[in-house]
């Protein structure tokens, strides 16, 4: 399972899903070319138009208007018409794209969420060798002050802003840590933070696992330093690699150029990788691979699921269409629309999409339900008996179309209960294992003793008042409101007819957080073991995920595995 640090993307916006290119050759021209000149006029008709509303608005309106606002709202309406992924960025948004391309920041090196009815702000990650990790700063320690500025009330947007500085600057934190009496103060100096994109790297069995959280400009560099330390690490241990696990799922995506230097380290060279084709011929372009690999033969299973999208896709779907590897998992999100960057005014950006991505074989990673013609109901058709399109692999397998990847080998992740997800939400889990590192010094030294583990799990959520309704309940309650409205004097919940139901409800919840007593024991023994050591406790979670588990036992199987590719 990923960390709850994993972002998690949505159809209306997925910011770091955006695949991006820089148009450096020529600046986009507000007509294109080709267009008659009726769409001249069009186009000019309605620019004269729009201004005209703009003055008249921002003059005459019975109250005074925020001229600036008004702007925003309605090239925001504008765009809205279109796909989702064509976005106008303020100045503000667009400095936050150049970190999310980059993977570059200047800070101190942490993570941090809001927990707590209070709304305080933890220390969810500290990164090695950065600022907040030479100052001593851990998981679990709660930041009360920033600058002597108290943060009750504040979002975490505006502590990040208050975090962000002038490289070198000087910045101070009052931090208040379990098991000790007082707040204490650190003083930190602000760095450029280079985030690597392989959140975890290592060996299970004689199995290689890399995972990538997002494609940016540095990431086909941290995939080969991955790479290259987990070859040095089996050749040490005489033990050589007899597989490669590539973890994409949660991956949203990124530049288009790091999916395409990520899938040279395992393609010959001159590879076919992804075709773009924008709205004329001329816009076609063939991306390849221009360097030899770096592992050429090493059997791959690349692992995808519903949230990996774009440039993601665009690996899973080179690999599988030259068959240089298995995929595993579920079908992918199917975002296959390029978004170039235009540069605007007053540090303003503009993400145009201009183009379509095509797997090597052909096929269209963009669904169609998130396509122009579906966001815009022009035609309204029921596709979900069309026949999907067949394509052929290199070796002439047959793969299918229809949107996103789907997989060789079809895997179910572990799925999260109600249960689990509202322990998730309300922090229950990291409040506990923070509590827990805070009264004692070090790991426990054997297995965790599971009864006296869920008993004060048991005892801290009576504490900190957490309480779960299930989502039939949730309903049940908004029928009673919705019920009780038309009755003066009477009380939401007192209708006799729903009592059954409510207990019945009640009794299924009970059910439920009993048959998931194993599993969330399993994730309090995980987290509080990432409070001592994030990595160690990442190790420990892959060997509890069905997915991976299965890639392992595909790639000690060579006969299983070359008959997958060579049918």
């Amino acid at each position: 399972m990923k960390t709850l640090a994993r972002c998690k993307h949505v159809a209306a916006g997925v910011a770091a899903a955006l695949l991006f290119i820089f148009a450096a050759a020529a600046p986009l021209q507000a007509v294109p070319a080709d267009a008659p000149d009726s769409e001249y006029r069009d186009i000019a008709r309605g620019i004269d138009l729009f201004g005209d509303i703009y003055r008249e608005l921002a003059a005459g309106y019975v109250e005074p208007i925020d001229v600036r606002a008004l702007m925003y709202a309605a090239i925001d309406g504008m765009l809205a018409s279109l796909d989702p992924y064509t976005v106008f960025l303020d100045e503000g948004k667009s400095e936050e794209l150049g970190e999310l391309t980059s993977g570059q920041y200047t800070g101190i090196g942490i993570s941090m969420a809001k927990f707590g009815g209070n709304g305080k702000i933890y220390v969810t990650s500290v990164l090695e060798s950065y600022p907040a990790w030479k100052a001593g700063m851990r998981i679990g320690d709660r930041i009360e002050r920033i600058n002597s500025v108290p943060l009750r009330g504040k979002t975490l947007e505006e502590i990040r802003a208050m975090i962000k500085g002038a490289t070198g600057s000087r910045l101070s934190m009052t931090i208040s840590r379990g098991g000790r009496r007082s707040p204490f103060s650190v003083l930190l100096f602000r760095e450029e933070v280079r985030v690597s994109t392989v959140s975890y790297s290592g060996i299970i069995g004689d199995t290689g696992y890399v995972e990538l959280d997002s494609f940016t400009s540095h990431s086909a560099e941290d995939i080969r330093e991955a790479l290259g330390q987990l070859l040095r690490e089996s050749s040490g241990n005489g033990l050589p690699l007899k597989g490669l696990i590539l973890d994409l799922r949660d991956n949203p995506g990124g530049l288009l150029t790091a999916a395409v230097d990520i899938s040279a380290l395992f393609v010959e060279k001159g590879s076919t990788i992804v075709t773009i084709r924008g709205r004329t011929p001329e816009s076609e372009k063939i991306y390849k691979t221009e360097q030899p690999p770096m592992v050429a033969n090493l059997p791959l299973a690349v692992l995808i699921d519903s949230e990996s999208a774009s440039a993601s896709e665009i690996v899973s779907g080179a690999v599988q269409d030259l068959d240089r590897g298995v995929v595993l998992g579920e079908r992918s999100y199917g975002k296959g629309l390029v978004q170039s960057i235009v540069r605007l005014p007053y540090d303003n950006t503009l993400k145009l999409t201009t183009a379509k991505y095509y797997t090597p074989s052909g096929r269209l990673i963009q669904k169609r339900h998130a396509d122009t013609s579906s966001v815009r109901n022009v035609l309204k058709k029921n596709r979900e008996h069309e026949p999907l399109a067949v394509y052929h692999t290199a070796g002439n397998r047959r793969v299918y179309g229809g949107g996103g990847i789907a997989p060789d080998v079809a895997v179910e992740a572990v799925t999260r209960s109600g249960y689990e997800q509202e322990l998730h939400r309300q922090g229950m889990f990291f409040l506990f294992a923070s509590r827990y590192r805070a009264g004692h010094a070090g790991p426990p030294d054997s297995p965790f003793e599971r009864k006296a583990l869920m008993d004060a799990f048991a005892a801290f959520l009576l504490q900190q008042d957490f309480s779960y309704r299930s989502p039939s309940e949730q309903m049940l309650r908004g029928l009673e409101e919705s019920m009780d409205t038309g009755s003066p004097g009477k009380q939401p919940g007192t209708l006799p007819v729903i009592e059954p139901l409510r207990q019945e409800l009640a009794r299924r919840r009970q059910q439920e957080i009993a048959r998931e007593s194993e599993r969330i024991a399993r994730v309090l023994e995980l987290e509080i073991m990432r409070h001592y050591n994030e990595a160690a406790s990442r190790k420990a979670g892959i060997g509890d995920d069905p997915v991976v588990r299965k890639a392992i036992a595909l790639l000690a199987d060579r006969k299983a595995y070359s008959r997958m590719l060579r049918p």
